[in-house]
């Protein structure tokens, strides 16, 4: 296509020149092509609205004017349409020249330098310890390396990000349902059918035994302030979970830069706050933490009225982290349509 983007220009140079437009060279007309929105009416179009003025004519006019100057041997059809001279290109010829230049380049078929190596992070699988991978963490991964793939073909850096859900209540939940009906022996044989199964039976359970609401309140804590026991649990779970994880990632060929979960997050939360308080972004709403992100969407919730954080906080602090660690030209998130 750029081949035939040059071919356009050079024939438009000439034509323009043959209707009286002096100093309009490939460049200047390179800048006005376009692809129109109907394939019906062409290819490719170059509108005449900016030749109006130096011809004193209407760009209608002008455009019926140049096609009539215009060398068409090299294309289907080249006709006005409105203020538009549109190119009708030759299929046959373009499928034989992509096919040659596909078959001679091999495997570097595509390649530009168009990222000079420049870092892109994607944020992409992402799913939850202790539990099943969904067909949505599935299509997160398979796109979020296609994306990857292209990337890497367009020089740039792609830095692929599993952003684990590995930290919330759920675990104190989790580590009150293993110490009361969990096996070691269960969890090394078939860790997320066996995790799974334990949590299911906590919220069976809970409903007519608060007291497990609790006690997993409790281990949670215990978690987050440290305790080596909970911790050790914590890290055995996430590592068991991972196992299973990566035997799906090692099918599908696909490896990943970074298992940064929320959990990593954990300390750097506080800095987020600050900032956004520092910014003037931050207000009070029924005594939680809040941003207001305008009418059209729902405040974007900082800090629960308990102190607690969220996602979005942590989704802050990553996003904050990934800037000064890998510096990214951009950051994508893989994510599903709702």
């Amino acid at each position: 296509m750029t081949q035939t983007k040059q071919l356009i220009q050079q024939v438009l140079e000439q034509g323009l020149k043959e209707i009286g437009v002096e100093n309009f060279n490939e460049d200047q007309i390179g800048k006005l092509l376009e692809v129109p929105k109907n394939s019906q009416l062409g290819d490719v179009a170059f509108p005449t609205f900016q030749l109006a003025k130096q011809l004193h004519q209407a760009p209608v006019q002008i455009a019926q004017e140049l096609v009539n100057k215009l060398d068409t041997t090299s294309f289907a059809q080249i006709k006005a349409q409105g203020p538009y001279v549109n190119f009708f290109l030759k299929r046959e010829t373009l499928a034989a020249a992509t096919l040659k230049k596909v078959l001679t380049a091999g495997s570097d078929f595509g390649e530009s330098d168009l990222g000079h190596q420049a870092p892109v992070v994607i944020d992409m699988s992402s799913p939850n310890i202790a539990k099943p991978m969904s067909m949505g963490h599935l299509r997160s991964t398979v796109i979020g390396n296609s994306i990857a793939l292209i990337l890497a073909k367009l020089d740039y850096q792609p830095v692929k990000i599993n952003h684990l859900g590995d930290w919330g209540t759920q675990f104190g939940k989790l580590m009150v349902a293993y110490k009361k009906w969990g096996s070691e022996d269960e969890v090394k044989r078939d860790a997320i059918t066996n995790l799974q199964k334990y949590y299911v039976k906590f919220h069976q359970l809970d409903k007519e035994q608060p007291e497990l609401d609790d006690e997993a309140r409790e281990w949670f804590k215990k978690l987050e302030n440290g305790d080596a026991e909970a911790t050790h649990l914590w890290k055995w779970f996430r590592s068991e979970s991972l196992k299973v994880f990566k035997k799906i990632y090692d099918e599908l060929g696909i490896s990943f830069d970074s298992y940064n979960g929320e959990a990593f997050y954990n300390d750097k939360m506080t800095e987020v706050v600050d900032l956004l308080e520092q910014k003037g972004l931050l207000q009070e709403s029924q005594g939680a933490q809040i941003v207001d992100l305008g009418p059209d969407l729902p405040p974007a919730l900082i800090k629960k009225s308990d102190g607690a954080t969220l996602y979005i906080t942590r989704d802050l602090a990553a996003a904050l982290y990934r800037q000064r660690t890998y510096h990214f030209k951009k950051a994508l998130y893989v994510v599903g349509s709702e």
